[in-house]
């Protein structure tokens, strides 16, 4: 930041507490900006720690002139993309805001937005990625490819050497300050537009998030469903262990919201939770869920295909007999 930008740039500390007082505000020459409020929440990552090295190292400046890079999270929805980016951030001191990204989002979304306030003036609401950038925080864009390429394309200057945005509704350029850090996480499904290859060029590295391991996964589930009984957590880590390993997309917050609908029809009916574990199954994932909890494979419908070596007589031959046995499948059973 320049020392004429550090002049225009003036914080009224009298406003900058986060509690139920009145939003914080800065002025950026002629305009002054209402902030956003960081994100405030109790989270920790559970998974693979080369995952929060390769963010880590992405965010570093290795000296004075370097700039900090504009990772990518990649992967599936639910494997807790947000959730890392959340927590490294967390762990390196810096408040972090999320900018939930959607195909209706505009340029000035992104940026600053007029609103009419109570006295019928204009007041300029700075976006959690302005005020993450005017205070040193990092900015979470979540599920950037929902995004169309207009509103990334006011993020270009942001994402590269000059680290700044322009504002055209209040006429004013932002610089970022140097502590400021930013990623994006991408779900990897259709739901999504495809990234300009020139924005893409600029979030970089790739980050991939995949599915976590069985013990990583158990301590997920416990974590969020800590008055889940050891069995049930056994049980749903081993379903969706199975399902990763056919290439399913059943993630762990399914497994949460599986433990916690039989966990709350267990209290319901004051029978145990195990007894609606497959109706909890059907209610999360549907009735491919629950023909997989049977021990078929929903590939075609109607169809009961299974895989090749889904029974073979192969190294993970014990494997399969323990999903299914803790599922309640009998190789008798008819299928």
């Amino acid at each position: 930041m320049s020392e004429s930008e550090k002049k225009t740039t003036r914080e009224t500390t009298e406003s900058l507490s986060w509690g139920d007082a009145e939003p914080a505000t800065m002025d950026m020459g002629h305009v002054r900006l209402v902030l956003s409020h960081p994100v405030v929440q109790a989270v920790s990552w559970i998974g693979a720690d080369a995952l929060r090295h390769q963010l880590m190292a992405a965010w570093l400046m290795v000296e004075e002139n370097d700039i900090p890079m504009n990772p990518r999270l990649v992967g599936r929805p639910g494997l807790g993309k947000t959730t890392l980016a959340y927590a490294v951030a967390r762990e390196m001191g810096r408040e972090v805001y999320i900018f939930q990204c959607t195909m209706d989002t505009r340029p000035e979304d992104l940026i600053i937005t007029p609103v009419i306030a109570q006295d019928n003036r204009i007041a300029y609401h700075a976006s959690p990625l302005v005020t993450a950038m005017l205070r040193g925080g990092v900015c979470i864009l979540d599920e950037g490819n929902r995004m169309s390429e207009k509103s990334w394309a006011s993020l270009a200057p942001l994402l590269d050497h000059r680290r700044y945005v322009e504002s055209i509704v209040a006429g004013i350029k932002i610089p970022a300050r140097p502590e400021f850090r930013i990623c994006c996480t991408m779900n990897d499904d259709a739901s999504t537009y495809e990234t300009p290859e020139y924005i893409q060029s600029r979030l970089q590295p790739q980050i991939e998030v995949s599915f976590p391991e069985k013990d990583a996964e158990k301590a997920i589930l416990k974590l969020n469903v800590p008055y889940a009984p050891g069995e049930l957590l056994d049980r749903a880590t081993q379903f969706l262990q199975q399902a990763h390993h056919y290439d399913l997309p059943y993630n762990s917050r399914d497994g949460i919201n599986i433990l916690r609908y039989a966990l709350k029809k267990s209290k319901l009916t004051g029978q145990g939770p195990d007894a609606f574990f497959e109706e909890s199954v059907g209610g999360v994932l549907g009735s491919d869920g629950v023909e997989f909890l049977q021990g078929r494979v929903p590939t075609t419908p109607g169809d009961i295909l299974m895989r090749p070596g889904f029974l073979d007589d192969d190294d993970d031959d014990d494997d399969d007999d323990d999903f299914f046995e803790g599922c309640g499948w009998d190789d008798d059973d008819e299928k």
